[in-house]
């Protein structure tokens, strides 16, 4: 193998940690953007581009970048190969042994984390209770869905979160997008978000949806002969490379898991209530026939408030007639 011309002793990283952080990142606690920046450090030294150095790791540049930032952890084969293209004598190994990546995944801004993932992930697998997955969400539900937060009055912060989430569905809802194969409970369905003008065009937004190709929807009814269902929602990311992600939430936080251990047992899960599910056609009668039920009920409200306006509006010029009645002297012939 030939490599570009570098300092094969692993101490010329040694003032790496404060002077190269410094002009690029800024000081930080974690553990993960300093390996990024002894990989970056490592690259430019061996004089790689991003591009040159992807395509002997095989795989694209923006996946390095991410690697440089912190922002995805290497696999244990990806850093070995990456030491030895660029002559780290064991360094970036033994770097990578150290940093605890689970715990730095769940870092505050772990979401970011997610949708970075999501961005590069080949298929998607969903599993959702109680509400619609971000990735099928109309605007006027994911408008609603945020509206339920702390900042519901900020014009400005919700149309900011809307347009982000929405945009999130670019790359799936598109010719020749990713695979996206979504299990949503009964459940997602009959949970009323914003009244159910939203929940009809919900409805609509996931038939238009299951339309494509690239997308399959299904329901797992509230009576899916399913022994044990999971206990919460969870994704599973397949990347290009064939590496897997598990995603969940808890409370205020994301958790990510490449475990093979945690991978098997979340695909056992998830074919277990795929099992169990509806079929394709099946699954859209019943959105279909929510879609409808919902309809109804939209009409129904708005045939009240309107006999309402009309009962108020029929009351202005009344007279009230409730009160006793005072004589009044009548004039006389």
């Amino acid at each position: 193998m030939t490599t570009k011309s570098v300092c094969s002793d692993p101490q010329h990283l040694r003032g790496i940690g404060m002077s190269h952080r410094r002009l690029e990142n800024g000081l930080t606690s974690s553990p993960a953007v300093m390996f990024g920046e002894a990989l970056r450090f490592a690259r430019e030294r061996a004089g790689y581009t991003q591009d040159e150095l992807g395509k002997l790791l095989h795989c694209h540049r923006t996946v390095i970048t991410r690697f440089e930032g912190g922002k995805r952890p290497m696999d244990r084969d990806t850093v070995e190969r990456a030491d030895e293209v660029l002559a780290m004598g064991g360094l970036l190994v033994r770097l990578w042994e150290r940093v605890d990546w689970n715990a730095d995944i769940e870092h505050p801004d772990w979401f970011q984390k997610y949708v970075e993932l999501e961005e590069e992930a080949a298929t998607t697998r969903v599993l959702q209770y109680m509400r619609v997955n971000g990735l099928l969400q109309c605007e006027e539900y994911a408008y609603e869905i945020f509206r339920l937060g702390e900042a519901r009055n900020n014009a400005q912060w919700l149309a900011e979160r809307v347009t982000a989430r929405l945009s999130r569905q670019d790359r799936y809802l598109t010719d020749d997008g990713p695979t996206l194969v979504v299990l949503l409970h009964e459940s997602a369905i009959r949970s009323v978000v914003g009244g159910p003008g939203v929940m009809k065009r919900q409805m609509e937004h996931l038939i238009s949806a299951g339309e494509r190709s690239n997308v399959l929807i299904q329901v797992a009814p509230f009576a899916a002969p399913v022994r044990k269902l999971p206990t919460t929602s969870m994704i599973l990311l397949e990347m290009p490379d064939g590496k897997e992600w598990v995603y969940s939430e808890s409370l205020y936080r994301g958790h990510f898991s490449d475990a093979p251990s945690v991978v098997q047992a979340s695909h056992r899960d998830f074919d277990l209530v795929r099992g169990a599910v509806l079929s394709e056609n099946d699954s859209r009668a019943l959105i279909t026939d929510a879609m409808e039920e919902y309809r109804y009920a939209e009409r129904r409200a708005e045939r009240g408030v309107l006999a309402e306006e009309q009962l108020q509006r029929g009351q202005r010029g009344r007279v009230h007639r409730g009160g006793p009645r005072v004589p009044r002297p009548r004039p006389r012939a």
